[in-house]
This record gives C-alpha cells, sequence and structure tokens, in this order.
C-alpha cells in the first residue's frame, strides 16, 4: 500500500469533500436531497426509492430517510445518492455536463489526462472504528435494513455496497458489489452470479477447504458503488481504482480480524467468515433487470464477527426494480465510458458516443454512435461493444448508429432503426454469451445468452445518396434560439 497519498489535482470538484456527509452537505446545497421522515423499513422506504427514481430518470433527487420508525433518531437511509446528472458529476469530479454523451466525454477526457491507479493509503484509525460490535455483541439487526420489494424473501443490508475480499493466492484485493440478505442477528447470505471475482476468490478457499474472509460495506461514498459494480479488469484493485477516480488515495485501515482493508470512511462495515458447508435459505430478490428471475436458493452462510459503525449510521440503498431504477443511471454514465475506451483501444475509429440506456438496466440495450470509414466499419463497432469486457456480463443489444444521431435518445435510435435498418441485412447474432440466472429469458444452466446487434447506419454503399434528413440546420436552430429564447428555456 502506499505509504503517503497521491498530489491532488485542483480542478476536480470531488476532491472537496473527505466522506459521504460532507458529500451529502455539498448535495443539500445543490438543493439535491429530498429528507424524509417517518418512512418505514417495510416496503416504504423500497417504493419511494423505485417511485421517486422513476418519475425523473436521471434527474430525480437523492432520498435520505430519517426517524424510521423501530430505529433511533439518525440512522438513516440514503438512496439514490449519485444517481442523478448533476450529483454524478460531482462524484466523477467533473464540471457540470451539457447532456448525457458530454458527461462520459467529459469523464472519459478526465481520465485520459489524470487516470492512475492510486493505492489505498493505510491509516492507523478512521471514523468506521467510532463503534465495534465483537463475537457475541454482534447484532446486524441493529439498523434498518430495509425489506424492500413485497415478494422479496428477507430484508436486505447490502444493495448498494462493496463486498471485498483477498485472492489466497496472490493476494489480490477484490471490491464488488453482490446482494447481501439477513439471515439473524449475526448471521447474512451473499448471492454471487457465476463468473463474478467475488464467486471465484471464495471458490479458491473452499477448494482448500477454508472459509473465506470477508467485508461487507454497507453505506459509503458513492464512488466505491460506481466501482464496485462495474466490469473492472481482473486483478485490478478496485479500492486503487476508486483512487485514481477521486485524484488521491483512498484511506483504509486493517480490520481486526482478517487484516482486510476497510474504507476508513464508511458508515457501515460487516466482517466475517463464508461457510461452505453450512447452507441456508436465500431470496428470492427483485433484480436488476426488473424480475424475479432466480427462485430463493441454498447458499453458504456468512457469520458474522465484528461490525464496524460510524455514530448514526448511514446505510447506503440501492433498488434494483422495473427501469429506471435508482442506481442505473449512474451505472450507465460510467459503463458507457468504459465501453467508449474499450473499443477505441482495440482499434475502433470515429466513435461519436456511447450510451447504455436505463430502460436496458444500464446493460442491455446499449448504443454507439460512428462516423462511417469503411465497409464493415458499423459491424465491427457492434461486435466490439457487444463483446469488450464492460459491455459483455448480461448483455441482450446493441444498436450502431450514424453520427448525426444522438446515442443517448431514444426517439433517435428508434428514428435510426425504423428508417436505416432492413432487418434481414442488417441484425447480426451472437450466441452463448456470457449472463447471468438473473436473465429472465434463462431457465436452466449454462447461464449464457444470445446477442442482436443493429446496423441503424445509412448503408455504407450509397450513404452519400441516402435521402436529406427534414429538419432546420444547425445555424438555422442556433439564430431561432438567440432570437426567441423564452420559447427554449
Amino acid at each position: 500500500m502506499a505509504k503517503d497519498p497521491a498530489p491532488v489535482p485542483s480542478s476536480r470538484r470531488n476532491v472537496g469533500y473527505q466522506d459521504l456527509r460532507e458529500l451529502l452537505e455539498i448535495f443539500d446545497e445543490m438543493d439535491e436531497v429530498a429528507h424524509v421522515d417517518g418512512a418505514d423499513w417495510n416496503l416504504e422506504i423500497g417504493a419511494i426509492s423505485e417511485m421517486t427514481a422513476g418519475e425523473k430518470p436521471g434527474r430525480a433527487k437523492a432520498m435520505l430517510f430519517d426517524n424510521i420508525p423501530g430505529y433511533p433518531e439518525g440512522y438513516r437511509i440514503l438512496s439514490g445518492g449519485a444517481n442523478a446528472f448533476r450529483r454524478l458529476a460531482v462524484v466523477l469530479g467533473l464540471p457540470e455536463p451539457k447532456d448525457e454523451i458530454d458527461l462520459v466525454q467529459s469523464y472519459r477526457d478526465q481520465n485520459k489526462k489524470e487516470f492512475e491507479l492510486i493505492p489505498p493509503v493505510e491509516v492507523e484509525t478512521g471514523p468506521v472504528f467510532e463503534n465495534v460490535m465483537r463475537d457475541d455483541e454482534v447484532d446486524v439487526l441493529k439498523f434498518p435494513a430495509p425489506f424492500v420489494h413485497e415478494l422479496d424473501g428477507g430484508r436486505y443490508i447490502g444493495t448498494d455496497d462493496a463486498v471485498i475480499m483477498r485472492d489466497p493466492d496472490t493476494g489480490w484485493v477484490n471490491s464488488a458489489t453482490y446482494r447481501v440478505m439477513v439471515h439473524d442477528k449475526n448471521t447474512v447470505a451473499i448471492w454471487m452470479s457465476p463468473g463474478k471475482q467475488g464467486r471465484l476468490i471464495s471458490e479458491k478457499y473452499f477448494a482448500k477447504g477454508e472459509p473465506c474472509p470477508v467485508l461487507i460495506s454497507c453505506g459509503h461514498d458513492p464512488l466505491l458503488f460506481l466501482v464496485s459494480h462495474q466490469e473492472i479488469d481482473h486483478e485490478v484493485d478496485e479500492l486503487a481504482y476508486a483512487g485514481g477516480m477521486r485524484g488521491r488515495a483512498i484511506e483504509v485501515v486493517k480490520s481486526e480480524v482478517h487484516a482486510l482493508p476497510i474504507p476508513a470512511h464508511s458508515e457501515l462495515v460487516l466482517e466475517g467468515e463464508i461457510y461452505p458447508d453450512e447452507i441456508r435459505e436465500e431470496g428470492p430478490f427483485g433484480e436488476f433487470m426488473g424480475y424475479y428471475a432466480s427462485e430463493s436458493s441454498q447458499l453458504p452462510v456468512v457469520r458474522i464477527r465484528r461490525v464496524y459503525y460510524r455514530t448514526n449510521p448511514i446505510l447506503t440503498l440501492a433498488v434494483p426494480s422495473r427501469p429506471p431504477e435508482n442506481f442505473t443511471f449512474a451505472r450507465a454514465a460510467v459503463k458507457s465510458a468504459m465501453i467508449w475506451d474499450e473499443v477505441e483501444k482495440a482499434g475502433l475509429p470515429g466513435v461519436h458516443g456511447v450510451w447504455c440506456h436505463e430502460a436496458g438496466a444500464g446493460r442491455l440495450f446499449n448504443v454507439i454512435s460512428i462516423k462511417q470509414m469503411y465497409p464493415g466499419h458499423a459491424s465491427q463497432a457492434g461486435m466490439l461493444a457487444c463483446n469488450c469486457h464492460a459491455g459483455n456480463y448480461a448483455g441482450r443489444w446493441v444498436v450502431v448508429v450514424d453520427e448525426d444521431i444522438d446515442p443517448s435518445n431514444m426517439f433517435d435510435v428508434v428514428w435510426a432503426m425504423s428508417t436505416r435498418c432492413d432487418p434481414p441485412e442488417d441484425v447480426q447474432f451472437v450466441k452463448r454469451s456470457w449472463s447471468t440466472p438473473l436473465d429472465p429469458m434463462l431457465r436452466a444452466p449454462p447461464w449464457h445468452n444470445n446477442r442482436g446487434i443493429i446496423d441503424a447506419c445509412r448503408p455504407y454503399g450509397w450513404k452519400d445518396d441516402f435521402p436529406t434528413v427534414a429538419e432546420a440546420s444547425p445555424e438555422l436552430k442556433k439564430d431561432i434560439r438567440e432570437k426567441f429564447p423564452q420559447l427554449f428555456d
């Protein structure tokens, strides 16, 4: 680990806060937080989070719940922390962008100029150690873990979480987001999809006949959630990646039992071990594709031996549901940038934009805009966007459009599909791709699915002769906006 934090670039907005509490003060000043008193942990908090996110996709306020029945005042839940245009720009350290593609491009530009992995720096202590429950004192039910959806199988303390493990062979530390259900005061369950890094790490311990040590951060800076639930490259330390995104090292403290790195400014962290031979029922849980696609299952238990938490902790909450969800805008922006970077690194020229639509849960309907430069360019773009690491897991559709189409504007995209695509000629399929039991189209293993790639570009062979678009010119539009600004506020 690094001994000292890296220097902080002064231009980054996200260096203006240390932890979630300071970030909330910034959001309050921006009028980006709705304070909700008295909502019940049993269904009401989940329903409010779902409904408010759906009312204004990408523009809804964060929900901060307090005075939760049955819990002390100050034991709060934050829903949708970075899941909006203006707040996400702060968390990513960007100036306020003009639109979705500007947000994605600004994020990419910043990373090209400033991004490098910054390993976490170990400190002696941190706010997360203000309170510690040990062994027989452990009581996870002390915290208002919500019952999120009406058909769920239990209360979920881990949704907007970071599950931290160490590879027993290499020492690599992985941080990922998996759902965590509460069984009782000292036992939880973690559901991990096949092929995910946490599952592979846990299976290494199980193969040695050992339980798997684990940390579960249940409340933190939204940046940790953004990093933990994206497809970062294998054996890249997500805490170092988050440090690169912040422009300075993330402070960590050693956990008491397994010396795993705890983010020092987390609000609530559980530490324990996953026991492969102790099995209990987990789920079902309404998931990110918008369905109960997988039934309850028997999973290894996690026995919690330590609970570290700040005074008056804030639990962070993601609510998977029928899109738009209270985390998919943030996921869409970061994933769009990652796909854009990966296809360019693979040699694809002429990319004008990428957007992963919330209607596809930020994964299932991805659009890439290109300026066609040679025959097969559109097909190449679609194949790369479909199969690159950031775009591959649990995908369904990739649509390739021309540079005059805004990939984040569904009217533009559907218009291009309707007028520039000949379905028998311009739709290709990729079979047996990496998916998940959460895919509602899959009923049994093996968990792979099929993909569609739609070429919605003007036919390359006669693109210059394609009928002219009927709309006002950019110059005329500019003049009209300047002459009649009151019409376009």
